[in-house]
């Protein structure tokens, strides 16, 4: 009986977003690119054979590009329990912008930066630490409440050149 009540406890510490396999449809998810903007990068999402997620492509300067971006809109869920988000991703080596929304309909993100090491790691975001921004700019407004959830991203903009490749596991949020 200890084991049940620590399976519950366990699970009820998690709230998943997104857990990637081999059927996973990626219908629900899509890519903004550059292109909005006359720029010419490009970024795909697909599954790979282990049944990860695969975020890829190419950044280009051209036209006053500079990024892409996935996004993943959902309907609004309450996270006050859940102070973290945690991913379980395999970068390249680049840096990455985790972007959430409380709501889809909200016209700027609140953002955190992730340096990937190019293997397998577990990254741990304080929800209330991530601060507003809109097109590339940060906001003089209040951080993250952590209270509401309703779209997660992720954004390559270095403000460089470069062809990228994130695999990502799991999305999640955490109790602590």
């Amino acid at each position: 009986m200890p084991w049940v009540i620590f399976l519950l406890l366990v699970m009820m510490s998690k709230l998943p977003i997104y857990d990637f396999n081999s059927t996973s449809q990626l219908s629900d998810w899509y890519i903004v690119n550059d292109g909005v903007m006359g720029g010419l990068s490009r970024g795909k999402l697909e599954i790979n054979q282990e049944g990860h997620a695969v975020f890829s492509g190419t950044v280009s300067l051209e036209n006053n590009g500079g990024f892409t971006s996935i996004r993943y809109p959902f309907s609004t869920r309450d996270i006050e329990d859940f102070p973290y988000l945690v991913l379980r991703i395999k970068g390249d080596g680049k840096r990455y912008q985790v972007r959430v929304k409380p709501n889809t309909s909200q016209y700027y993100s609140f953002v955190a930066y992730v340096d990937t090491r190019g293997s397998w790691e577990t990254i741990k975001i304080p929800l209330k630490e991530m601060y507003p921004v809109f097109r590339g700019s940060r906001l003089d407004l209040p951080k993250f409440d952590g209270k509401k959830l309703g779209e997660i991203g992720i954004l390559i903009g270095n403000k460089k050149a470069e062809e990228f490749r994130l695999e990502i596991d799991a999305l999640y949020l955490e109790s602590g």
